[in-house]
């Protein structure tokens, strides 16, 4: 079993109620926020009939929130201090007006594209934590999981505005933001979902990757060559998932090539398989290797995502992304926002540069008493912005950043449509 690399977490949420009114009154960036979810493209009402919702200390819950403008927005928030803000759809009409509507005019309509992929869905693809804890030994299977579900989306589907926040404590959040996402019905945004979706069971299911023969999918093939750039230190340096004769009869399990498994058998009755991950690993590469030469294939050179059939079901089903597709299908369905605070660690829900992704790190990610300290020591000159004084700077700039080309290409579009009406 692989240790947890430990990262140390000193927040104390007894601070919360201290520290929030501050954030939400220096820090929080309220004008991108609303730029962001006004989608100014897309009329007067396209922000009024947004929901929100507030979980509240003791967790107390405030649903159906709205708001006119961003000034009513900013005071509700700052009145409120939520520990946690969600976001939901837009409706047909303002949330908060709901009851003065007759029964079924009251219809979610649009909402971003969403996708949740939680840490606690790889417990048993990782040795090192396990629940709601993580480590950097077990993060690189977000940064996988990113990598696979944004090339999906851009190349597959041809979506250009996605948006991806660290959750704030074991995960991360994709807001697809593209207007024909937003517009997407709930049987639409379920197929997307199980398009992307290959790793099936619950816990008792051994076997749950399970792929064609000589059918494999271009987006499974780019997949794999995407795992295949972390697989061998994932499997073998960060989670040691071969150290212990279980772990290796686990693996074993998932073979169904039977060649293989008399080359394996074999090996084993020879004790040639050692009894580290690495030796074991080693070996079971060299075999499926040497089942790829019985079939006329080179193989000294063969990336992983070229190797046969059971091996690339293998590499899937320990590095797959995993999403929970309830949160994705449903137009109606909330999701945490992004620069709220998470009261479990204390840290801010940023955005995550998808060109910097292989750097992230979540114990770097500025905490609620990170940020008002750096501004209780900010000893600068000139009037700089709040947000500028602390280490939510680049976050927020990061944030800015996509609100520009969401924007321009929503003006090209606009232009677009004029040149062809005109």
């Amino acid at each position: 079993m692989a240790p947890a690399v430990e990262v140390s977490n000193s927040w104390d949420s007894s601070l919360m109620p201290e520290l929030l009114p501050i954030y939400y009154k220096k820090l929080f960036p309220f004008t991108q926020y609303f730029k962001w979810l006004r989608y100014k493209e897309s009329g007067p009402n396209y922000f009024k009939n947004r929901e929100f919702s507030f979980t509240l200390k003791d967790d107390i819950y405030l649903r159906y929130r709205s708001y006119a403008d961003q000034a009513e927005m900013e005071k509700d928030i700052r009145s409120k201090c939520p520990y946690k803000i969600d976001i939901g759809a837009v409706y047909t009409c303002s949330p908060k007006l709901r009851d003065m509507v007759r029964a079924g005019e009251f219809v979610a309509q649009y909402k971003e594209l969403v996708f949740d992929i939680d840490m606690t869905d790889y417990d048993d693809v990782r040795s090192c934590c396990s629940g709601a804890d993580i480590c950097l030994s077990c993060w690189p299977l977000m940064t996988i999981a990113i990598k696979i579900i944004h090339r999906a989306l851009t190349e597959d589907f041809g979506f250009k505005h996605l948006l991806w926040v660290y959750s704030g404590r074991r995960g991360v959040h994709c807001w697809v933001c593209d207007e024909k996402a937003r517009k997407l019905s709930a049987a639409a945004r379920a197929a997307v979902a199980e398009y992307l979706s290959l790793v099936k069971g619950g816990a008792n299911m051994k076997k749950k990757v399970v792929l064609k023969y000589n059918q494999l999918h271009v987006s499974i093939r780019k997949a794999l060559e995407i795992i295949s750039d972390y697989f061998d230190d994932y499997f073998v340096n960060r989670q040691d998932l071969l150290s212990t004769e279980e772990q290796f009869q686990t693996l074993k399990g998932l073979i169904t090539d039977e060649q293989v498994l008399a080359l394996i058998k074999e090996l084993e009755d020879t004790d040639g398989f050692g009894e580290t991950s690495k030796l074991r690993w080693a070996c079971l590469k060299g075999i499926f290797c040497k089942r790829m030469s019985s079939e006329g294939s080179v193989c000294t050179s063969a990336p992983l995502h070229e190797m046969p059939h059971d091996m690339k079901e293998i590499m899937l089903q320990y590095t797959y992304p995993r999403l929970d597709v309830n949160v994705s299908k449903g137009v109606n369905h909330l999701l945490k926002s992004p620069f709220c605070i998470h009261p479990k660690t204390g840290r801010v829900c940023v955005p995550i540069d998808i060109n910097h992704v292989d750097t992230f790190d979540p114990f770097k990610v500025p905490t609620l008493h990170d940020l008002t300290e750096q501004l209780a020591v900010w000893k600068g000159e000139g009037n700089l912005l709040d947000y500028k004084k602390t280490s939510l700077k680049p976050y927020i700039e990061s944030f800015e950043k996509f609100l520009t080309t969401l924007s321009k290409h929503n003006t090209e579009s606009d232009n677009i449509v004029m040149d062809t009406t005109a």
